[in-house]
């Protein structure tokens, strides 16, 4: 009797995790999300809080979103020298794209919160790290992760359907949600961004688990252009742009 109770409650507990993991999908997807995945961030531990600090050891789960870009917008990146392109996708990117993922992010919290595990939102575009120009924790390394691309040699996550064109968010969580499975590098060959890139910020290494990002991608060269562009808004997107996986669709 015994044996069998604890077997009916473990299949209500699984149940729940089910049910919350549908949950927090439809209502991202509700908002405006096209990608949804969960992370299981213990493989990534070290990282994670040699960048953002040991209080993210108690996030074993990443909640990663994904709001798919206009093509119309990035594609008008190829006239990169304009400064009403750039203004124009600058305004598009930070000032509306930016305020939704924040806005679905705090949504998601609110459910986690709700049903009695921690949450901590990742804001959606937020340097803390200006040595390292690093945020505190990488929305590419969680929409990794949780199965939904890979990250590529321009050091953005590169999905099958979209490519680069697409913003994420993260909800860092302790909730024991079923996660996703890690997808295989397909830039292989490829090397449009690195030759795209008019900061020369990449190496053209591929990305693997035991590299750091430095490895394949130098963000002080990537910076210092930007601040040449201060009147631009320190604007580019040329290694979204110029991806086959999102140009090719």
């Amino acid at each position: 009797m015994l044996c069998y109770t604890l077997l009916r409650e473990l299949a209500v507990k699984d149940r729940e995790k089910v049910d919350l993991k549908g949950k927090l999908e439809s209502l991202a997807k509700d908002m405006g999300a096209t990608y949804f995945g969960i992370a299981d961030l213990t493989p990534a531990r070290q990282s994670t809080t040699e960048q953002g600090g040991e209080f993210l050891a108690q996030f074993p789960r990443a909640v990663s979103h994904g709001f798919v870009l206009i093509d119309g917008i990035v594609d008008t990146l190829v006239d990169h020298q304009n400064i009403a392109v750039l203004h124009n996708y600058w305004y598009y990117v930070y000032r509306t794209v930016n305020p939704q993922l924040d806005s679905i992010s705090l949504m998601l919290a609110r459910v986690l919160d709700e049903a009695g595990f921690q949450a901590f939102i990742v804001p959606s575009s937020q340097i803390v790290d200006r040595a390292r120009l690093t945020g505190v924790f990488s929305h590419k390394l969680a929409a990794h992760l949780a199965g939904l691309g890979w990250i590529g040699k321009s050091a953005l996550l590169i999905t099958p359907e979209h490519g680069p064109r697409v913003r994420w968010g993260t909800v860092l969580t302790d909730a024991p949600l079923e996660t996703g499975i890690p997808m295989d590098e397909m830039c292989h060959d490829c090397s449009a961004c690195v030759k795209g890139c008019p900061a020369h910020a990449f190496t053209g290494q591929a990305f693997d688990k035991p590299k750091s990002r430095s490895e394949i991608f130098t963000a002080e060269a990537c910076d210092h252009y930007l601040s040449k562009r201060e009147d631009l808004h320190r604007a580019c997107g040329m290694c979204v742009y110029v991806c086959p996986f999102g140009r090719n669709k």
